[in-house]
Formats: C-alpha cells, structure tokens, sequence
C-alpha cells in the first residue's frame, strides 16, 4: 500500500467519523415515547427506568466504547495483576479527594501508556532520520515510555494524597480550637461539626462536609466519623476521632478533650519539624561543602596567586 492510500484511508476514517457525529447530533423529528419521559422520574424504583436511562444513543464515542469496553476492561485487570491491588489505589484516590473510581484511574493508566507509546515510537522515528538506529533501540525506547505512561498516574496520585493529608495535618488544631469554642457556646456536636464544614474552606473542612452529608441521609454520627477516619489512615485524625467517639458514648466533657487533642496535634507538628530538620542538616552541607566552600577558596587564593604571577 502507497502512503498517499494510507493517508487518504485515514482520511476518509475522519469524514466518516464526524458525518457519524452530525448526524447523531441532529434532533429527533417525531416526539419521544412515555417510558422515555417517565424514566427520569422513577430511577430509584424501577430497574427497567434505568436500563433505559443508561443506553447509549447512536454516537461514534458510545459505539467505540461499547466495542473496547471489554478489551480495556481485560487490560484493566492485568494492569492490576501488574501493579497490585486496587485497595491501595481506592485509598489514594480517597485520601487525594479525587472523585475518580479505581476503573476510571486504570483507564487513566491505560491511555496514558498508549500516549507514552505513541512518544516513544515518535521519538525513535525522528532519531532514525538522523542517526542509524537498531530495532531494538526502538522497542526499548516504546518499552521505556510506555512503562513510564502508566506509572506516572500512579505517581502523581500518590504525591498528591500526601499532599492534602499533610495539608489535613496542618489545618487540624484551628478546626478542633473552633469546634472547642462552639461547644463551649452551648453548641451540639453535630451543630459544630456542620459550621466548620460549612464556614471552613480546607481540605478537613470537605471531609467534614462529606461526613455531616452522611449524618443527613441517616448514618450515625459517631459511624461516619470512624468511617472517614478510616478512609484518610490518618494517625492524628484517628486519634481525635477515637478520643471523640469515646466521649460521645461516656458523656465526657468535649471541651476539654478537644482542646488537648489541639494542643497535642500542635506538638506533634513541631515534632515533624523539628525531625524534619534532622534529616535535611546532611542534604543542607551538600551546597555548602561543594558550592558555597569552593567558591569562598578561590575568591580567598586567587588575589595572592595572581599577585605571585605578576611579581615574578
């Protein structure tokens, strides 16, 4: 095949793709049947409502995602033979607050290492027209990128969940001093809670948020906060939700047991800093020995040097 018929294939696949799309988009002419109409209103009781409801129309994008669907699903699941368990994933996906589900995140993997593939290809292609280049080269280079495609997700994922837990660490005092003076004000827990999570604009403040919209659709108060405690695996936040939930149950003074437990989030703070210090002395001579140490040498010899050369 000549590559004028192979980009005049690929051509004709693109016009027939958006004529495809136009003419799904164009409005029906005749009006939509009752069952289509009552559908929307009758999710949650009926299953035929939302069968109807979840079929696809005629578009180009929901007929190819019909056709992978099963094929990416198979690729999904060797991604997490490969890579672990999807128990890991779900938790930094929780602990990031990213509303993707683990299927959602192993396509992301997947089309990640697709796009990887295609740059490393890419890439081996423009060093071939410069430099003679092995097949093997190429495949190590398409092997490299893709492996880096589909690790680099996962990642980015897990960076960002210790991100905003660190961030969750640093806002827990403020929120457990503010709950402290709300309850003091005669305040209920569940009034407190709700305050911060409306009043609060914090990653703690969203999680606060989530649990108080769980306390309003019927889960108890003391369950949703375990619950969330035990999603985020946060050691502080589980200590003061424990210390909580103890309480609630003895009917212990809150007041004052929020108030230790801010005082006690803030020593551990300075803790973590101060341990965090320790380990970044030795990275902080890395500068000063090679840098900083040289640089003070030679502005220190040079002036006598070239005093030497120019008296002799």
């Amino acid at each position: 095949m000549s590559p004028a018929l192979g980009v005049a294939i690929a051509l004709g696949v693109v016009l027939g793709l958006g004529l495809w799309t136009l003419v799904a988009l164009l409005p029906r002419m005749g009006a939509s049947r009752l069952a289509e109409r009552v559908a929307p209103y009758v999710l949650d009781v009926s299953a035929e409502a939302r069968a109807l409801r979840a079929h696809r129309g005629g578009e180009p994008g929901s007929v190819i995602a019909e056709l992978l669907g099963p094929l990416l699903e198979r690729t999904g699941r060797g991604v997490t033979a490969l890579l672990g368990g999807d128990a890991t994933v779900e938790r930094r996906l929780r602990q990031s607050g990213t509303p993707l589900t683990v299927a959602a995140f192993r396509a992301r993997q997947l089309l990640w290492a697709a796009g990887g593939s295609g740059i490393g290809i890419l890439v081996a292609l423009l060093l071939s027209r410069s430099a003679t280049v092995s097949p093997p080269l190429v495949v190590v280079l398409a092997l490299a990128a893709t492996a880096s495609g589909l690790l680099l997700p996962e990642q980015l994922l897990t960076q960002r969940a210790r991100s905003r837990m660190r961030r969750v660490a640093d806002e827990l005092p403020t929120v457990l001093e503010f709950l402290s003076l709300a309850l003091a004000a005669g305040e209920t827990v569940r009034d407190a809670l709700g305050r911060v999570a409306r009043t609060g604009s914090g990653d703690l403040a969203e999680e606060l948020g989530r649990v108080m919209a769980d306390v309003e659709v019927g889960v108890p108060l003391t369950q949703a906060l375990q619950h969330a405690s035990a999603a985020l695996e946060l050691p502080a936040l589980s200590r003061v939700v424990e210390q909580l939930v103890t309480a609630l149950d003895r009917g212990s003074p809150l007041v004052e047991v929020l108030r230790a437990q801010a005082q006690d989030s803030r020593d551990d703070a300075k803790r973590e800093l101060l341990e965090a210090a320790g380990r970044k002395e030795v990275a902080m001579l890395v500068p000063l020995v090679f840098l900083i140490l040289p640089v003070t040498i030679v502005f220190a010899l040079f002036p006598a040097t070239l005093v030497l050369e120019l008296g002799f």
